[in-house]
């Protein structure tokens, strides 16, 4: 926990969900999914991991450049897995769902800060 007693995911969470369209439920595999629209952004299992998807050409260049893992379970695939192991891990984890988000938003055909169109 930090000075305000949140939590490393509630941190990375109310930022995450600070972004216009960001929405948050359960993950199916535990701890929380954030989508925008039907689109999931990535998903947090609880303080210690963020996995995110991306295509594939763009995981190997989060790996090759040390900012991301592949993912724990599906090295082969396009997600990727972000350890959290303390407070200073938390920027890294919010900067990854920001180009998650920013992905997204491009793909829209909005820019990031708008508010999506509802469709």
């Amino acid at each position: 926990m930090n000075d305000d007693g949140a939590s490393i995911s509630e941190r990375i969470s109310r930022e995450v969900l600070s972004w216009p369209g960001v929405t948050a439920e359960p993950h199916r595999f535990g701890g929380v999914e954030f989508r925008l629209g039907r689109r999931e952004l990535g998903h947090l299992h609880g303080d210690y991991l963020a996995d995110l998807p991306f295509p594939v050409r763009v995981r190997k260049e989060l790996v090759a450049e040390g900012r991301a893992l592949p993912h724990h379970i599906l090295p082969d695939s396009g997600w990727v897995s972000y350890p959290i192991r303390d407070e200073r891990a938390v920027p890294g984890a919010i900067a990854l769902f920001r180009l998650s988000y920013e992905r997204a938003t491009a793909g829209r055909g909005i820019e990031a800060g708008e508010e999506p169109a509802e469709r």
